[in-house]
């Protein structure tokens, strides 16, 4: 009977837990989109103030990755060359990379288009285009709570993939020699016609630094 016990009151502790987190992501108004799900339209301009809309790519895969250079956890996949290797790998087969920026002005990683411009330079960004979504409109359109937090859509507009970039929840460099890189393997099995064995993981990384 004690032992039922404690399993009701653990089973208690969990479903609040689980209660007060939902409750958490409600307030902060970020949607919480599930794989499969169409991804909400949006139009951001770029550093050179060209404007570009999700549904201009349909027909191709699109990568969204939530930037800010500031964050160590983003420093760690540019500072190894990994993000502008996968970059350069992907759109070379076609495939749209998008980073989008939503931190708000005054806080670390927003910057003026010529900052960005600037700062995609000499980080060497292979990306199709840096996004300035200064607003955090978008951002919270997507549930992005992370930089960096990854989503890989379909040609037909849907969520394929959305969570973290790889398993290995560090800032070291080193991690990225044995880490499994989820973004890459949903795109290579997708682009084989594949599905995505692993099409949604925990995101992590420094808080997107959304306007208060």
């Amino acid at each position: 009977m004690r032992n039922f016990q404690k399993s009701i009151l653990f089973v208690s502790m969990f479903l609040s837990l689980i209660a007060v987190n939902v409750a958490a992501h409600a307030a902060s108004g970020l949607a919480d989109l599930k794989v499969g799900q169409v991804a909400p339209e949006f139009e951001l301009a770029d550093a050179a103030g060209k404007k570009h809309k999700l549904s201009q790519y349909k027909g191709k895969y699109v990568v969204l990755e939530w930037l800010n250079h500031g964050c160590p956890f983003v420093k760690k996949f540019y500072g190894a060359g990994k993000m502008q290797d996968l970059q350069k790998t992907y759109t070379a087969k076609n495939v749209v990379w998008l980073s989008v920026i939503s931190s708000a002005p005054g806080k670390q990683g927003h910057g003026t288009p010529a900052d960005v411009a600037k700062e995609q330079k000499e980080k060497g960004s292979k990306a199709t285009a840096v996004l300035i979504d200064e607003s955090g409109k978008v951002g919270k359109s997507y549930g992005a709570r992370t930089t960096p937090h990854m989503y890989v859509v379909n040609p037909e507009g849907k969520l394929v993939y959305l969570g973290a970039m790889d398993d290995k929840p560090g800032t070291e460099a080193s991690e990225l020699k044995d880490a499994k890189n989820y973004v890459a393997a949903a795109l290579d099995a997708s682009l084989a016609g594949k599905p995505v064995e692993m099409a949604s993981t925990e995101p992590y990384g420094c808080g997107v630094k959304y306007k208060d």
